[in-house]
């Protein structure tokens, strides 16, 4: 139950599942599935919501760079691809991800923001600080940001 939730903004880093087939597989689509009900009540509920982290998917061909080395890694598995699209389906808005599509062009997409329809109204600018990926140490994802209106 949601109860007097008035908004929420939750941060998640999904397991990436692999390998695959197997039991993180396994928890990696249970995990989607829960979401995907959470989801869904939240929408109920009409609260403006804003997910954003690492899902750990790519949602689609053209959100990974040219390759045939991941063909077995969780991250783009039809399974993985079709939980994702559920939770879009469940009325949280993939619009923010527009903002980092460029991100594809030398890697992948798998850090994503979801927004309420509510929240997306007040969508502004997002983009991918991929600068950071050249700096030493760094880590293998690129910085990722919106801009929301009040």
């Amino acid at each position: 139950m949601i109860g007097q939730i008035t908004a929420l903004n939750a941060s998640l880093c999904l397991d990436n599942g692999n390998p695959q087939p197997g039991p993180k597989f396994d928890y990696k689509l249970a995990w989607f599935e829960r979401l995907i009900e959470h989801g869904a009540e939240l929408m109920k509920a009409g609260v403006p919501v804003v997910l954003a982290g690492d899902y750990n998917v790519v949602p689609t061909v053209q959100d990974i760079y040219p390759t045939r080395s991941l063909d077995s890694n969780a991250l783009i598995q039809p399974q993985s691809r079709q939980a994702y699209a559920r939770l879009l389906d469940s009325r949280l808005d993939g619009r923010a991800e527009i903002a980092a599509r460029g991100a594809a062009l030398e890697g992948m997409r798998l850090d994503h923001f979801l927004l309420s329809p509510t929240v997306c109204d007040q969508l502004v600018l997002g983009g991918v600080d991929r600068w950071v990926r050249g700096e030493e140490n760094a880590s293998d994802h690129a910085p990722a940001w919106i801009v929301l209106d009040r």
